[in-house]
């Protein structure tokens, strides 16, 4: 039990450690958290798209089976977002996804979504975490039954019809439809080997558009690497849509589950996730009106954006899961994170790579992205964020992390401290506008550190601060 820990987004781990024996515990805590609720409604347990992850989605089954719930299986491995969708549409006790996301073949990882399809919250993933144990089945007689849906074509069609309505909302039209064929536009799309094959790319198609695949053929080794849409995991995709002779004109990738979104365009290559969030959310705007949802480490252009158009910016710790439930607080236009996750209003409060693809294609139908960003960087100034890692002991965190709060400087790389954030790590507010931020990370042994400035030396500078101020609080333990 003791290897079984609930982090920002579910248990990830490597294969020497995500057993079956493991696996059916959390099944069984899952079950048994259900059953104290006062659940009976089926539970549906999807997959990505790795060698093992059918195998554990299948033990998975038979421990809810046994416990009297009924399992609904996909068809084939799925995005994330089908398994949140299906939760809301079927009106489901619950979920659960096999997935390690954006980590390389070795790791394997499980999710619990609760019944509102968003992720859950701390007090769940506790309350199944103290519910942890071997499989404790009913009588045969009071067993449930597992049966393979097909998860696909209503989220494919809630996608399209979401967006559909979006693009169409300033026209008035009563039955809005999402076609984008006389755009003209080619759209390249990178599945990575992941679950967004035949699956983002069919999407955009059904809109109208022409696809150049990437990667879209299924291996469980993601072709040796990690389904991590990050530049440097990226380069043909990248080489395709900035070559001035080549036909696509916008390039989307997903992660290894198809939860996040990559953006390549012609004039910027790899589109930063905070220009894009800044860019999706001022073409919301144009039709609609709400606040939005960004996490700690995401950039303030999205509130110079909310300004401009009167609006609100709530700001939550690092983790979707506190996204949603500020959405649904808030009742929020749209929320993301600088990861790449993102969601809208009127869809399940999950994120979707696979919505924000065909949101993208349709604002980039619109108007080239390039060209919103650099409008929206004219008016409303320059920002540039990145991010570094500094290596921490899990067990040490809460250690660094308490010398820091002692230790917070005056000033950082020259400039006055003007505030303290401290809703997820320590965020330095600085008096020119800039930030640095330092947090612990919730999946891998490592402390964040977020600079964003206006520009890039600046930015790097912060970042070095940064490292200065952590590296010597790691090192000092014993």
């Amino acid at each position: 039990m003791d290897a079984i820990t609930f982090g920002t987004d579910g248990w990830r781990a490597t294969l020497e450690t995500f057993t079956t024996p493991r696996v059916r515990m959390v099944g069984q805590g899952v079950a048994t958290y259900l059953t104290d609720e006062g659940w009976d409604a089926p539970v549906v347990v999807g997959y990505d798209a790795r060698e093992s992850s059918r195998g554990f989605a299948e033990e998975l089954a038979r421990v809810l089976c046994a416990n009297g719930f009924d399992v609904l299986l996909p068809e084939r491995d799925c995005p994330t977002p089908h398994v949140a969708h299906a939760i809301v549409e079927r009106d489901l006790a619950g979920g659960l996804a096999i997935t390690a996301s954006h980590n390389p073949p070795e790791y394997n990882g499980v999710k619990f979504i609760p019944h509102t399809g968003a992720p859950a919250l701390p007090d769940v993933t506790d309350a199944i975490a103290d519910r942890l144990a071997e499989p404790d089945p009913l009588p045969d007689s009071e067993h449930g039954s597992v049966r393979e849906v097909d998860l696909a074509t209503p989220h494919a069609d809630a996608v399209f019809n979401l967006v559909g309505s979006i693009t169409e909302r300033g026209e008035g039209d009563p039955d809005p439809t999402l076609d984008l064929g006389e755009t003209d536009l080619t759209v390249a799309y990178d599945a990575m080997h992941g679950s967004g094959r035949g699956v983002t790319d069919a999407a955009l198609e059904r809109a109208g558009l022409t696809v150049e695949r990437l990667r879209c053929e299924r291996d469980p080794d993601f072709g040796g690497g990690a389904p991590e849409p990050a530049a440097e995991h990226l380069t043909d995709l990248i080489d395709s849509v900035t070559d001035p002779d080549s036909a696509p004109t916008l390039g989307l990738a997903n992660d290894g589950d198809a939860d996040r979104l990559a953006v390549v365009t012609p004039a910027r290559g790899y589109l930063d996730e905070n220009l894009f969030f800044a860019a999706l959310y001022d073409f919301l705007l144009e039709s609609d009106a709400g606040p939005a949802v960004r996490s700690v480490s995401t950039t303030y252009l999205i509130d110079r954006v909310a300004e401009a158009h009167d609006e609100a910016v709530h700001e939550v710790p690092v983790g979707f899961k506190w996204v949603a439930q500020a959405m649904a607080d808030h009742d929020a236009l749209v929320g993301g994170e600088e990861s790449g996750g993102f969601t809208v209003r009127g869809h399940v409060r999950e994120k979707d790579g696979v919505l924000v693809a065909l949101l993208a294609a349709a604002m980039h139908a619109a108007e080239p992205i390039d060209d919103r960003v650099d409008r929206l960087l004219e008016a409303h100034g320059t920002v540039v964020q990145d991010k570094s890692s500094v290596d921490c002991p899990d067990e040490e965190k809460a250690r660094v992390l308490g010398a820091l709060e002692s230790e917070i400087p005056e000033t950082v790389a020259g400039t006055t401290v003007a505030d303290v954030n401290t809703a997820d790590g320590f965020k330095l507010l600085l008096e020119d506008g800039s930030w640095l931020l330092v947090r612990p990370s919730g999946t891998e042994p490592v402390l964040r550190v977020y600079a964003e400035a206006e520009t890039d030396d600046r930015v790097a500078t912060l970042l070095d601060a940064g490292e200065s101020l952590v590296e010597p609080l790691v090192e000092s333990h014993g």
